[in-house]
């Protein structure tokens, strides 16, 4: 407990920002506690560390964090993160995301920054709808599941926001759960500490909207929800194909080294001020 709250102190804006507008619950919170944990554990000073995010839930983040911070406008909060990168580069850039603000209005910057292999940290919170806004169906709303916007089910095929980065690029994609606590800490870190485009999926609850209009409990079920049908790369390497049905894979998805591109454009910078051409 005393370690606890001295990473509040520490990291948080205890005396200025808070009560959260967070419901009771919720999983943000624990995807909150896996950051400063994961950047504590690393040993970054705090104006070493910028925290960008856009509009949604998680999308207030940033305001209880003691780091520089930066909330943006929705889906484009890779962009500015890009910005922040190429004109300070020594920065450690971490962007904070749900779901819909992620691969929905900014999907095109989310396959982009993954394409290019920038020295960010996407964090994206999956809780499968539009929790902030009335609980509308997002691009991760399940196939056959209701929303306020989606009455008669979805019939819209949900995105796999990991196996999506790991196409388009991305050098490291990590997914956890906020059930899986332990876990998702030594994911964080893994993607802070590697060099390039580095992802994490956090696979979260939203009971106040998504759960209660599709019947599957409050906080505490849908927390064992996750822990029921989550399994480990490991464990699903031993298992068979039937015992995969209606399971998600966490862990770490993709590890690779491949060119950065802050580095390739600092490189060109200084060619192009030295005035040698593209053959030299």
């Amino acid at each position: 407990m005393e370690e606890f709250t001295k990473l509040i102190h520490k990291y948080l804006r205890h005396d200025k920002k808070f009560p959260h507008v967070w419901c009771p619950g919720c999983g943000i919170g624990i995807m909150l506690g896996a950051l400063i944990r994961a950047i504590d554990r690393i040993g970054y000073e705090k104006d070493e560390v910028v925290l960008v995010s856009g509009i949604g839930c998680s999308g207030r983040l940033p305001v209880y964090v003691d780091f520089n911070t930066l909330h943006t406008t929705h889906g484009r909060a890779l962009t500015f993160a890009t910005g922040i990168k190429l004109a300070k580069p020594g920065l450690k850039v971490i962007v904070v995301m749900g779901d819909g603000d992620a691969v929905a209005i900014g999907g095109n910057h989310f396959i982009h920054a993954a394409r290019r292999n920038i020295d960010l940290t996407a964090i994206i919170l999956n809780n499968s709808v539009y929790g902030m806004t009335g609980g509308q169906y997002s691009p991760t709303t399940p196939f056959g599941m209701r929303s306020t916007t989606t009455m008669y089910t979805n019939i819209e095929h949900a995105f796999k926001i990991s196996e999506l980065a790991v196409t388009a690029g991305a050098a490291f994609v990590g997914r956890g759960t906020v059930y899986h606590a332990k876990l998702l800490d030594g994911l964080m870190e893994k993607a802070f500490l590697k060099q390039g485009f580095s992802v994490v999926e956090v696979i979260a609850h939203c009971h106040t909207q998504y759960g209660k209009l599709n019947r599957l409990g409050g906080p505490v079920e849908m927390l064992q929800w996750q822990r029921d049908h989550a399994v480990t790369v490991e464990s699903a390497a031993r298992m068979k194909p039937e015992e995969m049905e209606d399971k998600f894979l966490i862990g770490v998805l993709a590890d690779r080294d491949l060119p950065v591109y802050t580095e390739q454009y600092e490189r060109i910078r200084q060619r192009a001020k030295a005035g040698q051409g593209k053959d030299a």
